[in-house]
């Protein structure tokens, strides 16, 4: 019977039970928590919690757009959940960050304002609109460009350490999309001075698709003129295998731009870019709300 009452941890003090669990994961404390009463007194707890939020999640909260107090939680466990399931603007506007629930890493979204675009402050080619499923206050609309351009950066100190991450390119369409259908974009993600990820893939939802049109025109044959008629035949030939854009569970859809390793102690750049420069069709229709930042399963 002690035996039993030890391996249900009735016989251990609760301080003891909290510091164990907080050498576990966010995920691992949840299921500990349904052994026994005291365990589940111990996974409430705020020195369980505080040691799953990163070290410095106050400097990151104080920097929200709406303060720090806008928050309305009362234990850490509560403050964890809230930043995995809402996500903060900070920098004024120009990301926002939450938490992956199953481990607490960091993952930020930069918004369209942050990023290097080609061309976006001329009004003829790109436009900033406010969308209200957003989150950010404004997105970047393109009108009209042949040469599609998008890059950015991150510093490595921002995210967790020894932790996997992927970039994605969060956009929607808008009904005249053009452009993007038979050329893919081509990105490149990569810490500063190591090796580059580089990936190719199609910026328009039904993927890539070639169209091919054949046409016969009038003919003179001897004295009589022949006007044939016109033949249009359409094919259509699966483009190249390649990632597509997938839909997310806030509605916008997302294509992955490539992935990197943080290592622990490292300090560097992390360098992303989007380019589709080649085809030099006339590209219209996309609406960009940022590029995500989160960590990889």
């Amino acid at each position: 019977m002690a035996v039993e009452r030890i391996a249900c941890g009735d016989e251990l003090p609760e301080g003891c039970i909290a510091t164990a669990l907080s050498l576990t994961s966010p995920k691992d404390a949840c299921r500990l928590a349904l052994v026994a009463s005291t365990f589940r007194s111990a996974a409430e707890s705020d020195a369980v919690w505080d040691r799953f939020l990163p070290s410095d999640y106050y400097d990151i909260i104080s920097r929200s757009i709406d303060g720090p107090d806008s928050l309305k939680v009362g234990s850490k466990k509560d403050l964890y959940l809230y930043l995995c399931d809402n996500p903060i603007i900070i920098d004024g506007g120009t990301k926002s960050f939450s938490l992956e629930k199953g481990s607490g890493k960091k993952c930020y979204m930069l918004a369209a304002r942050s990023l290097q675009i080609v061309w976006v402050d001329t009004p003829r080619h790109w436009r900033w609109i406010s969308l209200p499923e957003s989150r950010f206050s404004e997105v970047a609309e393109l009108l009209d460009v042949c040469w599609f351009d998008i890059s950015s950066k991150i510093n490595t100190k921002m995210l967790s350490p020894d932790t996997r991450y992927g970039a994605y390119l969060v956009f929607t369409t808008k009904s005249r999309t053009c452009g993007f259908e038979n050329q893919p974009a081509e990105s490149s993600v990569g810490i500063a001075g190591h090796e580059r990820y580089t990936h190719t893939f199609y910026l328009n939802p039904q993927g890539g698709r070639r169209q091919y049109r054949y046409q016969v025109v009038p003919r003179r044959l001897g004295i009589f003129t022949h006007h044939m008629a016109r033949i249009l035949r359409e094919e259509t030939e699966d483009a190249p295998k390649g990632c597509h854009p997938k839909q997310r569970s806030d509605g916008w859809m997302e294509i992955e731009l490539g992935e990197f390793f943080i290592k622990r102690g490292q300090e560097a750049e992390v360098e992303i870019s989007l380019t589709e420069v080649k085809g030099g069709d006339r590209k219209a229709g996309l609406i960009i709300e940022g590029i995500d930042i989160r960590p990889k399963e």
